[in-house]
């Protein structure tokens, strides 16, 4: 709770604050395997990427509220994290200010009027619940799969995103953490 009082812009009290926590994953490149159910003593075939096309799936989430803001880019940069955090920006009601987790290469200047970084220790994705979500993703809508081009990977990202978005329950519970409210 110090931490986000120490990084919030004057006249902000914390009453009006929501923690987002935010990540980017890659889809695509090599594929993922995932467990699947099969007759005892056989092995299932299954498909898996050989190719190293891939996109970015930049993605958002509120626990306290279930929403979710998301972007499909094609790589991961300081601009694509400019357009990541002004999504958030957009979905943050007028009243509310979002503090949201950084990672080191996450710079201060790409914070917004109502859109707040605060930086987390390197190497430490256990602080990081979209780390789960992205572990669901992939292994419930985007694993043992072979894509014919790039449109199929962004296509399928777009898929799989969209599903998610329909499950506030699930985004809430992936993403809730006790240490992690205000």
């Amino acid at each position: 709770m110090t931490r986000v009082k120490e990084i919030l812009p004057e006249g902000i009290d914390c009453q009006q604050v929501d923690i987002w926590f935010q990540d980017e994953t890659r889809i695509g490149q090599q594929g993922s395997l995932t467990r699947v159910w099969h007759y005892r003593g056989q092995r299932p075939r299954l498909i898996k990427q050989q190719q190293f096309l891939s996109t970015y799936i930049f993605g958002a989430f509120c626990p306290a509220t279930g929403d979710s803001v998301g972007l499909i880019l094609p790589w991961v940069n300081k601009h694509t994290m400019l357009l990541h955090m002004q999504e958030i920006s957009k979905a943050v009601p007028k009243d509310r200010h979002a503090v949201v987790d950084g990672a080191l290469w996450h710079q201060p200047s790409l914070n917004q009027s109502n859109v707040t970084m605060l930086k987390l220790p390197p190497y430490s994705p256990e602080l990081n619940p979209s780390e789960g979500v992205w572990q669901y993703l992939k292994q419930n809508e985007l694993s043992n799969r072979c894509y014919e081009d790039y449109e199929s990977i962004v296509d399928a990202a777009c898929s799989a995103w969209n599903k998610l978005l329909e499950q506030p329950k699930r985004i809430r519970s992936l993403t809730t953490r006790v240490w992690a409210q205000l």
